[in-house]
């Protein structure tokens, strides 16, 4: 038997098997269907808007302050460049890029968490079909030999109908199963070759390495040079009268270092008067020690003449 005939055999079956699984069955493969149609549409939207940054960005390579056609990469890099001038160029920009995104593409992230999850969804449909079709087959089995079911015709007839009405809810659950499987492996396939996440990442990386290697080294070079950087009229009143404060503070610890510096020359020369003060103690004290022995000797002299007089 070739394998021609055999696939042909397998599709019949596979066609012969559908108007079998009822109104149900019909239902379920339907949301199967829609639901994959829509994460598809959805991917492809996600990729086109991920890629229009990408080139918004590749755009303003080089740029200097940029011109984004994208209000929030617009967004993003002001924060960037106020965060530079009030944090001395020490800027974390992923949670910048982070934040921005959770605010203004709370869309696209939910977006992609639906493509994500389109997947376990299609199984998930598939698995409600099968267990529906399975539990209209037990009713039917159980009717049947119960013999609770209302006869028509005769034996034969009767169950030849309950027989066929059972075997409709096993086909429903195949059926559905088998969409499901397929389904997901569609999606699978999808998200293997046209990844939304590996398009949004790729959007990530080209930002931060514009945000890092241009916008920041070209306020770090103006910086160096004394130059300013332009952060939009807000920020740069904003700054003002924190330049001025940071000014008159600059101000008041000179003058204290200057009062530091004058204490510093009176310890000095206090110190040495009282170094010369004590050179002369010294010299006074030893000039008394001296003093002090010459009239002990003179007075041991006295006391010796004094006595020796009294003897005779």
């Amino acid at each position: 038997m070739d394998g021609s005939g055999v696939k042909g055999r397998m599709r019949d079956a596979l066609l012969g098997s559908l108007p079998l699984v009822g109104f149900s069955g019909y239902v379920v493969m339907l949301a199967i269907v829609g639901l994959v149609a829509v994460a598809l549409v959805t991917t492809a939207y996600l990729r086109r808007r991920y890629g229009a940054m990408i080139s918004d960005v590749r755009r303003n390579a080089g740029q200097v302050p940029p011109a984004f056609r994208s209000p929030t990469l617009d967004q993003i890099a002001r924060e960037v460049q106020t965060a530079a001038v009030q944090h001395g160029g020490d800027v974390n920009t992923p949670a910048i890029i982070e934040s921005n995104m959770q605010s203004d593409m709370s869309g696209l992230l939910a977006g992609e968490r639906f493509v994500k999850a389109a997947t376990g969804l299609t199984i998930i449909l598939g698995l409600l079909g099968t267990f529906t079709g399975l539990t209209m087959s037990i009713g039917k089995l159980a009717s049947l030999v119960s013999g609770s079911a209302p006869a028509v015709g005769d034996v034969t007839e009767t169950l030849t109908r309950g027989l066929t009405q059972a075997l409709s809810g096993m086909s429903l659950a195949f059926a559905t199963s088998l969409f499901g499987i397929a389904s997901a492996i569609v999606m699978t396939l999808a998200g293997v070759f046209f990844s939304v996440a590996d398009r949004r990442q790729a959007f990530m990386v080209h930002l931060e390495d514009y945000l890092d290697n241009v916008l920041l080294a070209a306020h770090r070079q103006a910086a160096g040079a004394g130059g300013a950087v332009t952060v939009g009229g807000a920020a740069g009143a904003a700054l003002e009268p924190l330049v001025a404060r940071f000014g008159q503070s600059v101000a008041a610890l000179e003058g204290a270092i200057a009062h530091f510096e004058g204490a510093l020359v009176t310890f000095a020369t206090t110190t040495r008067d009282f170094t010369e003060f004590n050179l002369h103690l010294k010299d006074n004290v030893q000039r008394m020690s001296l003093a002090f022995g010459d009239l002990s000797e003179t007075l041991k002299r006295e006391v010796s003449l004094i006595t020796t007089r009294v003897n005779r």
